[in-house]
């Protein structure tokens, strides 16, 4: 497996995958199903986004996106990843966090949040082991297919850039 930056050519894949992660109904709220045009998109030259690659095929992908329009956030971004349903519990979504907060950091970000469904114990596991810590938590933050969910907020600092 081999981590890269994504490039607009790997908008399927990455729409495959982000489909899966909405299909599941384990890591989004998000229920409208993307197309490659809607994840080209995403690349703005300012915000990494990051895949995973075993034996040329994209298994995963992490993305930042913006928090917040104020130019106080600018260096703050907003963390997702997302691993296809066949590569999950093998260690993809460490090495693809991994080099997304490597891609962050290179891009001059300072900190990177996320929110979590607090069931996904797995995920807050594996971002826990990579620094980052929970801040608290959103009750009833959004409905999924009708139901109230929480999530939990996480963030992590990038030292480097914190001068």
């Amino acid at each position: 497996m081999q981590a890269r930056f994504a490039t607009p050519g790997d908008a399927a894949a990455i729409a495959r995958i982000y489909n899966e992660g909405m299909q599941d109904r384990v890591a989004t709220f998000e229920t409208r199903l993307r197309t490659e045009e809607d994840i080209r998109a995403w690349f703005d030259g300012v915000h990494p986004i990051v895949v995973v690659e075993d034996q040329g095929r994209v298994i995963s992908f992490g993305a930042t996106s913006a928090y917040r329009p104020r130019d106080c956030y600018a260096g703050i971004a907003e963390a997702s990843l997302y691993v296809a349903r066949d590569a999950r519990r093998k260690g993809v979504g460490r090495l693809t966090l991994a080099a997304l907060i490597d891609a962050a950091e290179a891009a001059g970000f300072w900190k990177l949040l996320s929110r979590v469904f607090p069931e996904n114990r797995a995920s807050l596991r594996m971002i826990g082991a990579l620094g980052f810590r929970q801040v608290g938590v959103y009750e009833k933050h959004g409905k999924l297919d009708g139901v109230w969910r929480d999530v939990v907020i996480v963030e992590r600092l990038i030292p480097t850039n914190l001068v």
